[in-house]
């Protein structure tokens, strides 16, 4: 399925550089345009070096797409990158020539630079690969080759974003220490968390009307990500307020709060800084067992607490949960419902999702509990008043949006 000997001659010089545009994944794109200045954006495989980042739910259309471009003998090296492809590399390299391994703000350009020069001097496009930290590929008679770790970037030196393609919320941090077993993130941007400055945040800031962000745990600003330090959120949220005819929403999606870091000091900054009137919370479970199996490292009481507090101060809190974690009983099962139940009749909503099984992750290769149909019958009830959203259960897959 993977030719990818780049033979010179199936190539013009130089190359042209695509990203196979999805809309599910302009969020990535936006941090890889700034570092890659004349690259355009496709909706089918073209010509030149093919840049490709998606998720799980999206790798049976993405193989099938490339399967498809070999076959039609389309000249092209594809380069995959994004959550899936950093969890199942060699996987990927059933069809990709090779793929970006984590964060791409360096390694891609290296990449393509190698790859260009490689066109130049009429040599195997992959020559010379194993100098560049961060990626994995096929060398030779399919051996697969994997470089070492390229270290975490420092925000500050990345590019938020092109002005001219502002395309997601602005990205105040990275990583997660948190172990949870279903969660990809500290395997692809680490256990320690990064933080853009305040400084580059405003500067960044200026070319929103609404701003918003994304985090891991956005009251996590500024610290560790195992204890608030609210005097840092204190700073990003004054410093911005500052700025003339914007609308700060911070906590709220894409991203989310952890339950534990929910405190009366916190919500008060919310009250003196931001526009939003609600709050996105990761509960992901009702039951004490479960969050003690998925390495969630806060409990049930947390997340009613959390909620208390919002409903309090005249904030919705909007709490996500997963159901089918493989350990996950049918009284678990109850008990995640009298959650989501009681978070309804106060006034809460919620985003239920069944969980994937991700790779890289501890839960990479089970299979999910299936839900027990009387709590899926209640769970659908809900969903009918329209407090709850999403999917409790396994549902097939949806094509993607191009």
């Amino acid at each position: 399925m993977n030719s990818g000997n780049g033979a010179p001659n199936q190539f013009s010089f130089p190359l042209p550089i695509h990203f196979r545009y999805f809309k599910k994944n302009t969020y990535s794109y936006s941090a890889l345009i700034p570092v890659l200045p004349g690259a355009d954006f496709v909706k089918s495989p073209a010509d030149g070096i093919m840049l490709y980042s998606f998720f799980t739910n999206q790798k049976e259309n993405v193989f099938e797409e490339i399967m498809k471009a070999r076959a039609d003998k389309i000249p092209a090296f594809f380069i995959a990158g994004g959550p899936h492809p950093s969890g199942a590399p060699f996987e990927t390299l059933q069809y990709f020539d090779a793929v970006v391994v984590g964060e791409g703000e360096v390694t891609l350009p290296m990449l393509i630079s190698k790859i260009q020069e490689n066109r130049r001097n009429g040599v195997d496009l992959k020559s010379g690969f194993e100098t560049i930290s961060g990626i994995a590929f096929k060398k030779g008679a399919g051996k697969l080759v994997t470089t070492p770790k390229r270290e975490a970037v420092s925000l500050d030196s990345c590019p938020c974003f092109s002005p001219d393609n502002i395309w997601r919320p602005l990205e105040i941090s990275r990583g997660c220490p948190h172990a949870c077993k279903f969660c990809q993130t500290p395997q692809i941007f680490g256990h320690k968390m990064r933080h853009r400055s305040v400084s580059e945040i405003v500067k960044y800031a200026a070319y929103y009307d609404d701003l918003r962000f994304i985090s891991s745990n956005a009251f996590a600003y500024g610290g560790n990500g195992g204890t608030p330090k609210p005097e840092k959120v204190k700073e990003l949220l004054s410093s911005l307020s500052k700025l003339e005819n914007k609308r700060l929403f911070f906590g709220t999606f894409p991203s989310e709060v952890r339950p534990e870091f929910v405190t009366e000091e916190m919500i008060d900054l919310l009250h003196a800084y931001c526009a939003n009137d609600s709050l996105s919370i990761g509960a992901q479970s009702g039951s004490d067992a479960v969050l003690k199996e998925i390495g969630r490292g806060h409990s049930a009481n947390d997340v009613y607490s959390a909620a208390e507090l919002c409903f309090s101060n005249d904030i919705t809190p909007i709490v996500d949960f997963i159901t089918g974690f493989p350990s996950e009983t049918e009284e678990d099962q109850q008990k995640t419902l009298e959650m989501i139940d009681w978070l309804c009749q106060k006034g809460g909503e919620v985003r239920a999702h069944y969980l994937t099984p991700l790779p890289s992750t501890a839960y990479e290769n089970v299979t999910p509990a299936k839900v027990h149909p009387e709590i899926s019958k209640k769970l659908g009830k809900l969903a009918l008043g329209g407090k709850l959203k999403g999917t409790w259960e396994n549902m097939p897959p949806q094509n993607d949006d191009s």
